[in-house]
């Protein structure tokens, strides 16, 4: 039985090598791509949840504020309490870098309490300077920052605070710091001395005496700092589930729909062994009856139909398993985890072979071949061999995919699930809604390609019957009858291969319209957002720049500026396992708030004497705010209530964001300093005379001023850059798709070549045939990139009012690239008609004699 086996396995592989080969390249690049961006996430992700807790040290608890910074008069409070050994006060901030667009991470500590908790962020000074851990001048770099910055011990150190410059001294490097990781370390007095945090702390460490219930105590402390200062304090264990749930929710929507979107090619893989499968049944029927004949019983027939695609699964996944482990390894080498989102920026992982993972991408690859292959082995098992030993029962055979009810209920249960919620804020059923969109599609085309022809046909059949001078050319030439007689009556065949089209078209279809949607919603927001004529910021990044009330006032005496509004970010947290929420502060008129923002949601009007606020989308999901709810700000040590007013789109801050009125946040925080500016110009004044204006002011030289063509330009750019994966995915399915539609119309060709021999004999020449094969394949093609474009529409329909809403929480407007659609359609049209002549020239390469042979 085993030499029968690998007999017929052989032996089909050699007489049809390209369609083993394409079908196994597809599962090969299906599980590479999914197992290289699983290692990549999973490294970038280790080594970020790593490089947070190597800032903790030794610490058991750790007490840090809702906002940035907290007074550090609780510092006392928590350093004299009977449990606690050490507490270690820590500043920790973002240093904004004059004229960069990326932030040193700073931390200021106090070495004597650090040397018991923190020992690994102690600089290493000089020989001569021993104490120079203390100096109010110096500051230690990490090895990756220090080449980073290309700076060197004894250096300078040129970093923003305010609108001012702080020249700091390299005094050396922080030398247990992990590779790739960016900070730096001063003297704590130093840092909120330089840099206008004067008795201000981030988080206080704490090291616990021996023997105290570590648990306990953090619940006893977080319910007395809750009582004592409300909203204020946050108290949890370094990498503790919440802060795991933070780190791992800041990127894990990304992460998933690009593991999901690198599965895409596996998909097509899958219908490429069901392609191959059917077709190399089809081709043996004959073979197969013999064998059923001789006593070949119908479960080994189904296990060597099985085995046959389990192989080209396994050897697929095998090489895929492999492949992606190096590519993934070559991206993190070269790219770094990031993958052009952001989320990972300044971290460099190495892979990490994962067994668990590479089993299951294994299994996953192994899994699809052997669905793909499961109805065509059920259909040899189930055949007559009496029947099946007869020429031209093929379509008889596939018969059964025509059956409408098994397409009808995946369409069904797809619709269905589009309307239920997300799972652990995933769209799992939006996921499952798309793959049965695709079953179910793929199920009707035998029925819908059988309809469609039969109706041309008839149609066709009635124009060569009428009058002569009514009759079209085409329709009476008997090429185009035999094409589509031959399309009307084989709809099982066509439906084969139109579902390689359906299934590559309408994926490239969705993810097209959803990209250039996004894209385009991305633009026209920072439009409606940018109203002004001018901006100008205190810093790209970072978050010690800032522009005092007298520098406000120095701009707003620039000549040739109308107006000019400012604005305010802080960050706060309202979710110990969420990411922070920015609150922007800016002039805001409540009775046409939609000048300010892009309102999704109507404004909520309500006599309240609570000041308004208004939330964005992720915001609104994220923490089930709506219009007419209120909401409570940790605000200069106190939580402050909010009337929630409407809900805005924000494209910029997956996290949320709210909007409040500056002069309410001035009138609760005394906080009057900007960080922003929208500036309007007078009339006949010219955006570059107000620019070189404004940088000849004592502090222009730290503002940057642009344009807002500049900022949309730049903003599209960080969009195609995150982007950047997600388009190569895309090419890569569109290419596999291409080759799995040119290998079923060249598998499908070759096998009719008795049919060929047949047309001959009757009197058709090899030119018709080849006409015909090119009706054939132009006319399939046309009718799976029409039905594919309608499937298309639909997931596209899925992927941007459901699975993106539950992903990432905002909303999109549809938009369409007609040229990308239109290139990839006729690139589609034209390799289907090339390959079906292509084969046909090798099918009637024969003879007509040697094609019919067998049937005598």
């Amino acid at each position: 039985m085993r030499r029968l086996t690998r007999w017929l396995a052989i032996g089909e592989w050699r007489a049809h090598p390209v369609r083993a080969l394409t079908a196994i390249a597809a599962i090969a690049i299906g599980v590479a791509l999914g197992f290289a961006i699983h290692l990549v996430n999973a490294a970038a992700l280790n080594e970020f949840t790593t490089a947070v807790h190597s800032l903790s040290g030794q610490a058991d608890i750790q007490v840090s504020g809702t906002e940035a910074t907290f007074d550090e008069a609780a510092y006392p409070i928590l350093a004299r309490l009977p449990e606690v050994a050490v507490a270690s006060p820590v500043l920790e901030f973002d240093a904004s870098l004059p004229g960069a667009r990326q932030a040193l991470k700073i931390i200021g500590l106090d070495v004597f309490r650090a040397g018991f908790i923190t020992p690994d962020l102690i600089g290493a000074p000089e020989e001569d300077l021993p104490y120079d851990t203390l100096a109010d001048d110096a500051i230690f770099l990490s090895p990756a920052a220090m080449n980073w910055l290309q700076s060197r011990p004894g250096g300078e150190l040129r970093l923003q605070a305010g609108s001012q410059v702080a020249v700091l001294r390299v005094a050396g490097s922080l030398q247990r710091a992990r590779v790739g990781q960016r900070f730096a370390v001063m003297d704590i007095a130093a840092a909120q001395w330089h840099f206008q945090r004067l008795g201000k702390l981030s988080r206080v460490d704490l090291k616990l005496r021996d023997g105290v219930d570590r648990g306990a105590f953090e619940r006893s402390l977080s319910a007395r700092l809750e009582r004592e200062f409300p909203g204020r304090f946050r108290v949890g264990q370094p990498n503790d589930a919440e802060q795991e749930s933070r780190n791992a929710n800041l990127s894990r929507a990304y992460r998933v729909n690009l593991s999901v979107l690198a599965l895409v090619a596996l998909f097509t893989g899958a219908f490429l062994v069901f392609s191959s499968q059917a077709l190399s049944v089809l081709r043996r029927r004959s073979e197969f009856a013999l064998l059923r004949v001789l006593g070949l019983e119908r479960r080994q027939l189904i296990r060597q139909v099985l085995l046959e695609g389990a192989l080209l699964g396994s050897i697929g996944s095998a090489l895929g398993v492999a492949g992606g482990y190096a590519l993934a390894a070559a991206v993190l080498r070269l790219f770094g985890g990031d993958l052009g989102a952001g989320y990972f920026a300044g971290v460099q992982p190495s892979v990490q072979w994962a067994p668990v993972a590479a089993l299951a991408y294994f299994g996953l690859g192994l899994g699809v071949a052997l669905l793909g292959g499961l109805a065509p082995a059920f259909d040899a098992a189930r055949a007559r061999p009496a029947v099946a030993l007869k020429a031209g029962t093929d379509e008889t055979a596939l018969r059964p995919l025509s059956r409408p009810w098994p397409g009808l209920a995946c369409l069904g249960a797809a619709g269905a699930m589009t309307f239920a919620p997300p799972v652990l804020e995933l769209p799992v059923f939006g996921y499952l809604s798309i793959a049965l969109l695709l079953i179910g599609a793929i199920a009707l085309m035998p029925r819908l390609s059988g309809i469609a022809f039969a109706a041309l046909s008839r149609h066709a059949a009635s124009s060569r019957a009428a009058p002569r001078p009514t009759a079209s050319p085409a329709a009476a030439s008997p090429v185009f009858a035999l094409a589509l007689a031959r399309l009307a009556n084989a709809s099982g065949q066509a439906g084969i291969a139109l579902g390689g089209v359906l299934a590559s078209f309408s994926l490239m279809v969705a993810m097209a319209i959803m990209v250039a949607s996004f894209r385009t919603s991305v633009d026209e927001w920072v439009l409606r957002i940018l109203p002004a004529d001018v901006y100008a910021r205190s810093a790209s990044a970072g978050a010690t720049g800032g522009l005092s009330p007298a520098e406000q006032d120095a701009l707003r005496a620039v000549p040739g500026i109308a107006r000019i509004e400012f604005l305010r970010v802080r960050s706060v947290s309202l979710a110990p396992d969420r990411a922070n929420i920015a609150v922007l502060a800016r002039d805001v008129d409540p009775a046409d708030p939609d000048r300010a923002m892009v309102l999704v949601e109507g404004t909520a009007h309500a006599a309240t004497a609570l000041p308004p606020a208004w939330v964005s989308e992720a915001m609104s999901d994220l923490y089930g705010l709506r219009p007419g709810a209120t909401l409570r700000l940790p605000l200069q040590g106190k939580l402050r209530e909010f009337h929630v007013a409407g809900v805005w789109r924000d494209y910029a801050r997956a996290g949320g964001a709210v909007i409040v009125r500056r002069s309410d946040y001035i009138a609760m925080t005394g906080d009057r300093d900007a960080g922003d500016a929208a500036i309007w110009l007078a009339k006949n004044a010219s955006a570059a005379q107000v620019q070189q204006s404004i940088r000849k002011l004592p502090f222009g030289e730290l503002v940057e001023t642009s344009v807002p063509s500049e900022i949309r330009n730049l903003t599209l750019k960080i969009f195609d850059r995150s982007f950047a994966v997600t388009y190569l995915l895309e090419a890569i399915a569109i290419v596999i798709g291409l080759f799995g539609v040119a290998t079923t119309f060249s598998a499908q060709t070759l096998a009719r070549a008795r049919e060929f021999g047949m047309l001959r004999h009757v009197g058709v020449t090899r030119g018709q045939v080849l006409g015909i094969l090119a009706l054939e394949g132009a006319a399939l093609t046309t009718l799976g990139i029409l039905a594919g474009f309608a499937l298309g529409w639909v997931i596209s329909l899925v992927l941007v009012h459901v699975i993106n809403p539950q992903s990432f929480h905002w909303t999109m407007q549809m938009h369409y690239p007609w040229p990308l659609l239109a290139t990839v359609a006729l690139a589609l049209l034209l390799s289907s008609a090339a390959t079906a002549l292509i084969a046909g020239r090798q099918a009637l390469s024969g003879g007509p004699i040697r094609a019919v042979r067998e049937d005598w």
